[in-house]
């Protein structure tokens, strides 16, 4: 059951890469200039209700460093590149491997 929400929210996580993708790569052609747009730019023009929300949380909960370092490093970030590096860290969770016949169950 868990694997299969692991592998549905990598599915959602690389659907949204590909927008994303295909959002900077328009922008690119009709530009003539690579564009890759940040996700803290596409959440600000998607909810910025809730990225200042989310943005307090981080800074109230878990302090301004964690925010400062890590949090506005990602949130810098191409979107695409972002999303897909989670498609593949969910994807990886909820993968089974599958086992040949003839292999003991303990190996």
């Amino acid at each position: 059951m868990f694997r299969f929400v692991f592998r549905l929210a990598a599915m959602v996580a690389l659907s949204i890469s590909v927008i994303m993708a295909v959002l900077d790569a328009t922008r690119t052609v009709a530009a003539s200039a690579l564009v890759l747009t940040p996700l803290d730019t596409s959440w600000l023009a998607v909810s910025p209700d809730t990225r200042a929300a989310f943005e307090t949380f981080v800074r109230t909960k878990a302090g301004a460093l964690l925010w400062d370092g890590a949090i506005a490093w990602v949130l810098d970030q191409p979107g695409f590149a972002v999303f897909a590096v989670l498609a593949l860290l969910l994807y990886a969770i909820g993968y089974r491997r599958q086992r040949r016949p003839g292999q003991f169950a303990a190996t």
